[in-house]
């Protein structure tokens, strides 16, 4: 009995311009953007939900619905979700999905020490090295911080400092120590939010910024050692935070599936 041909979908005249945008965004090309674009665009999404406790440590999670949370594709949300769980921020459970990898503060303390040398490291190539562009970004970057400093918010901090930690980094002109201390940032980042808006949100903002003004100061004036002195007043700042979250912080804002042991 002769087979009969089955009808074929109709493909033809279809230009790659017309690809549907589901199909471009779930491969990392929608609206012409660059993949690795997207792939930034996706971590940096992320990363800012995790430092702000958005996405709360402890939380499970499908790639799906972290989708869904920074509207981004398959593609660059699996890429950044790789990037984040090699940084240890985030747990790849096969076959459960994701988790937020909930916060130990012994451990995340003993990183400081870690993040204190690669610091010194950093700080000390950016005030040998920096060009006159990055001295002039450095005092862009501390006018911000001086003129509003008074009203700043921990958010609207973080966001200079996000930038300030990828400038001294670029001033620097080491890539090789980039992806150790750019996961250590988020890392401290978020402990600075928690200090400052779940444990002492009266205290302001008033020594961190001012620690980081002093930093700014040294490096774009190139006088090396005070620089590297102020990196270790900043890493010092930041390991008293540390003496306050142990004794006050609520376990579950660090681990939040101890809320349902407390249900029980």
């Amino acid at each position: 009995m002769p087979r009969t041909a089955k009808t074929r979908p109709k493909l033809v005249a279809v230009a790659a311009s017309k690809v549907s945008q589901a199909e471009a965004q779930d491969e990392g090309l929608g609206r012409g953007r660059h993949p690795q674009n997207l792939y930034e665009q996706a971590y940096e999404a992320i990363e800012e939900r995790l430092v702000t406790c958005q996405l709360p440590p402890g939380r499970h999670l499908a790639l799906l619905e972290l989708q869904d949370i920074v509207q981004l594709g398959r593609t660059p949300v699996h890429q950044a979700v790789t990037r984040l769980a090699e940084d240890t921020l985030l747990r790849v459970h096969a076959r459960r999905g994701l988790q937020v990898a909930p916060i130990d503060l012994a451990r995340e303390r003993m990183l400081l020490r870690l993040r204190r040398d690669l610091e010194r490291f950093v700080i000390r190539l950016a005030a040998e090295k920096s060009s006159s562009s990055h001295r002039n970004q450095m005092l862009h970057l501390k006018r911000q911080l001086r003129e509003n400093q008074s009203g700043m918010t921990i958010d609207a901090f973080n966001v200079i400092d996000r930038r300030l930690d990828r400038l001294f980094l670029a001033a620097a002109g080491e890539p090789f120590v980039e992806n150790t201390l750019r996961p250590l940032h988020t890392v401290f980042r978020r402990i600075g939010w928690l200090y400052h808006t779940k444990v002492s949100p009266d205290d302001g903002l008033a020594r961190t910024i001012e620690v980081h003004l002093v930093l700014l100061d040294a490096v774009a004036n190139c006088h090396v050692e005070q620089a590297i002195k102020a990196s270790d007043e900043l890493i010092d700042f930041v390991d008293r935070m540390f003496d306050v979250l142990e004794r006050e912080i609520d376990p579950v804002l660090l681990d939040c599936t101890l809320q349902d042991f407390d249900r029980l």
